[in-house]
């Protein structure tokens, strides 16, 4: 169960980061209160994960997924630009993210 609240927190620490990009310096109510509660919600998961994972996994993982989702959804919407060599460092990121699952 901390694997999969840990995966769903990293996804909501995409959300806030893309929310926070939206927000104009959270001067934008719609995307400041998303930023805020995917924050909150991503926290206390990362918190409930690191009740039994250990903080350096738990945090890499956490960082990784948040980071991957959100490069990915701004090439998605042609905020970034989308090359081979981004796509690749990404899917090692993503490589890093199961290699640290595997050997925990």
């Amino acid at each position: 169960m901390p694997w999969i609240v840990l995966i769903l927190s990293g996804v909501l620490e995409s959300v806030w980061a893309t929310a926070l990009s939206r927000s104009e310096g959270l001067h934008r109510l719609v995307p400041s209160i998303v930023f805020l509660v995917s924050l909150t919600a991503s926290m206390i998961g990362l918190g409930y994960a690191m009740r039994t994972l250990p903080v350096g996994t738990a945090y890499a993982v956490w960082v990784g997924i948040g980071a991957v989702l959100t490069v990915a959804y701004a090439m998605l919407t042609g905020a970034e630009p989308v090359s081979v060599v981004r796509v690749l460092l990404l899917l090692g990121i993503v490589g890093c993210v199961v290699g640290l699952k595997l050997v925990h």
